[in-house]
């Protein structure tokens, strides 16, 4: 137990200080010459950094799946914090995220998010929640992909949480251009087990117009499958 533990602290420090240190010039970047991929550079050095030192091993499968011709909503389960930065890292260069709106405590994040584009959701806030999908939706309209957590929070099981209403109410505000430029969306499927690994892989594409996308993991069996490796498994 202390080499994980050991770990952890190495990470925390180690993203807390390259975030203090590099973000304050990337975000004067963005905002001076509108340098935006900047930003998302560095993240991706974050990340990676993050993952070096906490020893977390990625593994991608079903690359072949990820449109790169358009844009795309990446729905993905939610069972670790570590989810969000590793589909970051491994589905798109320009990724942007539903993320919810407690990380805007911290506000050197906050303002780095925003300036790359990312959406904060208020769960707590029906009408501000509404407000952020369908901004949410106006930038996947001009071409933006993003991913999103529709289960809305972490699971603390191998199995799917029932999915709140926001994806497919994002879906809706967007169909009018799925197809052009954004016709798919992906069903990443991640977590991470004891010895430090994590599995990101993509399933088949759903169109957007298929509606049972809608139903959860109930109704949807054949288009996200349930099994995910657990954080702790069972002895």
């Amino acid at each position: 137990m202390l080499i994980p533990a050991v770990r952890s602290i190495a990470t925390y420090v180690g993203v807390s200080l390259y975030v203090l240190i590099v973000a304050p010039p990337g975000m004067l970047l963005a905002i001076l010459f509108g340098w935006k991929d900047v930003l998302y550079v560095l993240g991706h050095v974050g990340v990676r950094l993050g993952l070096a030192l906490s020893g977390i091993r990625v593994r991608v499968a079903g690359a072949q799946n990820v449109p790169h011709d358009r844009a795309a909503v990446f729905c993905s389960n939610h069972q670790s914090n570590v989810d969000p930065p590793i589909l970051f890292d491994a589905l798109h260069p320009r990724m942007h995220i539903l993320y919810k709106a407690e990380i805007d405590a911290i506000p050197i994040l906050a303002r780095s998010f925003r300036l790359g584009g990312f959406i904060p959701i208020d769960r707590r806030n029906k009408e501000a929640a509404l407000r952020a999908i369908e901004t949410g939706a106006a930038s996947i309209r001009t071409g933006n992909s993003f991913l999103i957590f529709p289960e809305g929070t972490r699971s603390r099981t191998a199995d799917l949480l029932p999915f709140k209403k926001g994806a497919g109410r994002a879906r809706r505000h967007a169909q009018g251009q799925f197809d052009h430029p954004a016709g798919h969306r992906q069903h990443p499927r991640g977590g991470t087990d004891r010895n430090g690994r994590a599995r990101a892989r993509e399933s088949r594409r759903v169109d957007h117009k298929d509606s049972s996308a809608d139903r959860g993991p109930a109704r949807r069996g054949s288009d996200i499958d349930s099994k995910r490796v657990p954080e702790r498994p069972s002895k």
